[in-house]
């Protein structure tokens, strides 16, 4: 579908990446069109997926949610239903902010964030550890976070 997307609708989804609250008339002028042709790009670009959201940027360690720790899972079975049904309980867990199918010698990598290393080790031995199917993880915890987005 990338093949329909020309240099026009590639310059929109790079600017609204790098700031998605500006108006349509800002974002026509950063990218050569007037409002309306833009609002036509967007609504095309939203219905047909290329735009799946719009989202604000979380200060996480303002929160008290900084730190951040890197799972690798292994499953004991890898058929569908109990890919499927690791999958569905991933979704249950709010502390995993992200989870990646992988090729590699591990079958997932979980991106985990909480308050401190305490709250981490609670969430791997009573929610992790506990997923469909889990064999075996390993942590590794991120120091410091040099790239976010």
């Amino acid at each position: 579908m990338s093949d329909r997307l020309d240099r026009i609708d590639r310059k929109i989804l790079d600017t609204l990446a790098k700031n998605g609250r500006l108006s349509a008339a800002e974002l026509g002028r950063r990218v050569g069109l007037t409002k309306t042709p833009v609002q036509t790009r967007l609504k095309r670009l939203e219905e047909d997926g290329y735009i799946r959201g719009y989202a604000a940027i979380i200060d996480h360690d303002r929160l008290g949610e900084g730190h951040v720790a890197f799972v690798q899972v292994t499953l004991s079975d890898t058929r569908s239903a109990a890919l499927e049904a690791f999958n569905r309980a991933v979704g249950d867990i709010p502390e995993i902010e992200e989870c990646h199918m992988i090729a590699a010698s591990f079958d997932y990598l979980l991106k985990v964030r909480t308050k401190d290393i305490a709250a981490y080790r609670r969430v791997l031995g009573e929610k992790i550890s506990s997923l469909p199917h889990v064999s075996h993880t390993s942590t590794f915890v991120a120091m410091e976070t040099v790239k976010d987005r």
